[in-house]
């Protein structure tokens, strides 16, 4: 009998955001999460871009720091139990993926640099499972140390999604970095007035019933109201003001000598008041309560749903093929006859069980959504579908899985050799191309497909190519694939990855 996993009950995760580190870890009761431990550390990552978004070697050194220490205490953890979340300044610096391996391999797990409104969905995850709305819409405001997330919702699924690029960090270090004035302030209240404008008619007319703060920003303009004013449980845009006219009379935040204002967050609250009150004015609120609940509590209730099979990126891909008009049917046949040539490539290879289970997974998705460009144009449909699957918003997925998304998409069809600088040496991910190529040859027709006995993809023995064996007399039956298989040999001759048909 195997022995139990000696942390089979907990779940952990790492919320990489611009300004602060964050590890959590919980364990997991039936979808009832206790926190048992957890670490912060302000790594002020988004301190270290330029002006020409290049990340400072001491802002990665810093970093890597962090993350060995996360990687320590994470020992022992498998795969399934973590999950790792990048934000903001993951999204923008230019040598971002320089520094991303180096990353990975100091905590030891894969790192997931999430979208905007990927992040903001997550947020209101958190949130909601923490604070139920009751049947009342919420806007939840969470300012980040580079980014701002503004989400409504009434229920476990929101309806508006926004992330804007202004944060704590960003606005401290563009507008209070001297003597703060009255016209500091001015200036960057302005500044972020202008950014959230863009979506302040959309948010006016979706409308909600009462405003949620989250996160430090949130969180410390709260703790030093309430020490300022003890009988102000929640942010007023009056409130905020009074710490503005403080802040601006002494000079500096910490001349300012705010009770209840935690010494890390010194350096950054001026930033996070200037966007918290053009976020007041501009949205005209009036009052916003508090809560605990942040993006590392969002992840760990979109952990559970996964594990549950209530998995966000199934019911995406699902809204996509509605949305364009994708045929089921077809696209189920081409999704597992992917699978199947995959799981036949890897057996052979010996490759992990939990490689060959992540591929399954993107062929999964990528076969149900390879056709969706034909809704813009036939011709160079997976081209159509490329750009949609890199470029769209689709919640639940991460930047590096939407990329593979799109590649595999854009290569399942047409020459090969457009794949070679795109693919470089992935051997799974050429596995995986080969495997949606076949699948979507051997499902032209778009009827019931059944592959005869015996059939098996490989790589041959040099490694560096494949043979499909499959029955002869089928083929004979079949001449439209099996001319369809002779280009396919010669497509991939271009690469010099040899694809041999065997005959049975």
């Amino acid at each position: 009998m195997t022995a139990p996993l000696p942390f089979a009950n907990l779940l952990a995760t790492v919320d990489l955001g611009s300004n602060s580190f964050r590890l959590q870890i919980c364990e997991n009761n039936n979808g009832q999460l206790k926190v048992i431990d957890s670490f912060k550390q302000m790594v002020r990552f988004a301190a270290g871009l330029d002006e020409n978004k290049i990340l400072s070697e001491e802002s990665q050194e810093r970093a890597l720091d962090c993350l060995a220490k996360f990687g320590e205490r994470l020992r022992g953890f498998s795969p399934e139990q973590v999950r790792v979340v990048a934000t903001n300044t993951f999204r923008v610096a230019k040598n971002i993926g320089a520094f991303l391996p180096k990353a990975e391999a100091a905590l030891g797990f894969p790192i997931e640099i999430i979208a905007g409104r990927e992040e903001a969905r997550l947020i209101y995850t958190g949130v909601v499972h923490t604070l139920p709305p009751n049947g009342d819409k919420m806007l939840v405001i969470d300012i980040g140390g580079g980014s701002t997330e503004f989400v409504i919702g009434a229920d476990l699924k929101p309806d508006t999604t926004e992330s804007l690029p202004l944060g704590c960090v960003t606005y401290s270090l563009r507008f209070f970095q001297n003597k703060i004035s009255n016209k500091d302030f001015q200036a960057a209240i302005s500044a972020a007035r202008n950014e959230i404008q863009r979506i302040s008619k959309l948010m006016k007319r979706n409308g909600w019933d009462f405003a949620v703060g989250t996160s430090g920003s949130a969180k410390s303009i709260r703790d030093v109201l309430a020490a300022e004013k003890p009988q102000a449980a929640d942010i007023t845009y009056e409130g905020m003001k009074y710490l503005a006219e403080r802040i601006i009379e002494a000079g500096t935040v910490k001349k300012a000598k705010f009770e209840g204002l935690k010494p890390d967050r010194l350096e950054v609250f001026s930033g996070g008041l200037a966007v918290m009150m053009a976020a007041f004015e501009e949205l005209e609120i009036s009052t916003m309560r508090v809560t605990e609940a942040a993006l590392r509590d969002g992840v760990l209730y979109d952990m559970i749903g996964r594990q549950l099979n209530e998995d966000m990126r199934d019911q995406t891909c699902a809204e996509f093929q509605k949305r364009y008009h994708v045929s089921l049917n077809q696209a189920n046949r081409v999704a597992e006859t992917a699978q199947k040539f995959m799981e036949s490539l890897c057996v052979a290879k010996n490759v992990p069980i939990q490689d060959l289970k992540y591929w399954q997974q993107l062929l999964g998705w990528a076969g149900r959504l390879h056709e969706i460009g034909t809704d813009i144009a036939h011709a160079g449909y997976h081209k159509h579908s490329a750009y949609i699957l890199e470029n769209a918003d689709m919640p639940g997925f991460s930047r590096k899985e939407q990329t593979a998304l799109a590649q595999l998409a854009l290569g399942h069809r047409g020459d090969v050799k457009k794949m070679t600088d795109i693919v470089s040496g992935n051997e799974m991910r050429w596995y995986a191309i080969l495997s949606l190529r076949l699948a979507a040859l051997f499902c032209r027709a778009r009827l019931p497909l059944e592959l005869p006995a015996q059939t098996q993809l490989r790589a041959d023995d040099s490694g560096k190519g494949f043979v499909l064996r499959i029955n002869g007399l089928w083929l004979d039956e079949h001449p439209l694939i099996a001319d369809a298989l002779a280009y396919e040999s010669a497509q991939w001759q271009k690469v010099d990855m040899p694809f041999t048909v065997q005959p049975l």
